[in-house]
């Protein structure tokens, strides 16, 4: 049974995620949307922290993943390694395969936003890069050699989830005791921040796009749903702590920019993240919102993983014909939900009529369900 709760915070977290990439070439603050606010322009103080949405889904991932386990086998040490790898290929590969076809019809036509570049004045082969989108890692390739395709360098994060998701079912199998596995997170959170620390302001990126950067959130999540099993909250305390949680989440969000408090901010974020699962686990989850943008979040939070890997498609397709320094404010604000809507409507074609199809072919004719 959906949580709607999840998706809303995975909705939630995608606006982010495509706010915070159209801002990039699209600087909103010249635009009437850009008022100031604490010598701050507001677009960019709701920009610059997108990645934060990129940790949000590292939590959600991790508390998904694991709870379901638990769901499907009762504990993790009765994990089936090779149904749990089945499930993981039907719901990655495919968008996967069908994003690098894209990108390299797309470069084929020369079109400039999908030719690997050279930021560090080092030529990647098109096929190196291919070859780190579908071995998972693509994150080390942009800290060796910079962002090198524009729209393949989102593929960063999806390559530190699936290393984690290649070992969850190892440890789960090997240290076979929960207590073990527990201890095996906290030494995974405990470790990021102490990384980041290493990596602190790094031009490259480490601080953010590292394995070791991100795995603390994917922890963070896996063990919420290790003690979501376990213990339970009062709708009372429910009742205040999410909007106390949800309120410090903003204050960290708009304190800083990331880059400046990598070191303890995405920890707390993750926390807090963390912190909102826990409670919404605790709900109902078959009450659907009501409102229509809580309906709305809910969509995009369905179909996430789609907005997440297409999404630089159609921004690029958008840089090919507006050059970001050529646009004037008056076309970035009528380009800004020409770039959503496009967004949303391929998402769903991908979502209805490719992804889920064949997730749902796959797991039929491997694991003889749906």
């Amino acid at each position: 049974m959906r949580n709607y709760s999840i998706d809303i915070l995975r909705g939630l977290s995608i606006l982010l995620v495509l706010i915070h990439h159209f801002n990039i070439p699209y600087k909103l603050h010249d635009t009437f949307l850009g008022i100031q606010l604490f010598e701050e322009s507001l677009t960019t103080l709701i920009a610059r922290n997108g990645n934060y949405g990129v940790t949000m889904f590292f939590v959600i991932s991790g508390f998904l993943i694991t709870q379901n386990t638990l769901h499907r086998y009762g504990s993790i040490s009765n994990i089936k390694i090779k149904d749990f790898y089945i499930r993981r290929f039907a719901r990655v590969v495919p968008c996967l395969v069908l994003l690098v076809v894209l990108v390299g019809f797309l470069g084929w036509l020369g079109w400039q936003p999908f030719l690997n570049q050279s930021p560090n004045n080092i030529e990647i082969s098109y096929a190196t890069t291919v070859f780190a989108a579908f071995s998972f890692w693509m994150n080390i390739l942009i800290i060796q050699y910079g962002w090198v395709n524009y729209a393949l360098g989102v593929l960063w994060s999806l390559s530190v989830e699936e290393v984690f998701y290649i070992a969850f079912p190892i440890l789960c199998l090997v240290l076979k005791r929960e207590n073990l596995f527990v201890i095996s997170l906290l030494v995974i959170i405990a470790y990021a921040p102490y990384f980041r620390s290493l990596h602190f302001g790094s031009e490259n990126g480490a601080y953010l796009y590292h394995y070791f950067s991100s795995f603390d959130g994917i922890a963070i999540g896996s063990l919420t749903a290790l003690i979501a099993s376990k213990f339970s909250l009062g709708a009372v305390n429910r009742f205040y702590l999410i909007p106390i949680i949800s309120l410090l989440m903003c204050c960290v969000y708009f304190y800083a920019p990331i880059k400046e408090v990598s070191t303890w901010g995405i920890s707390v974020f993750a926390f807090l993240t963390a912190i909102l699962l826990f409670c919404f686990s605790q709900k109902n989850k078959s009450v659907q919102p009501k409102f229509v943008l809580g309906k709305f979040l809910v969509w995009m939070g369905q179909r996430s993983y789609e907005m997440y890997l297409f999404h630089l498609i159609v921004l690029g397709v958008i840089k090919v014909f507006y050059l970001p320094k050529q646009t004037l404010p008056i076309e970035k604000i009528i380009l800004l939900p020409v770039y959503f809507v496009a967004v949303f409507i391929l998402s769903w074609l991908i979502e209805k009529y490719y992804s889920t199809p064949l997730n749902h072919k796959i797991r039929y004719l491997c694991l003889k369900q749906k």
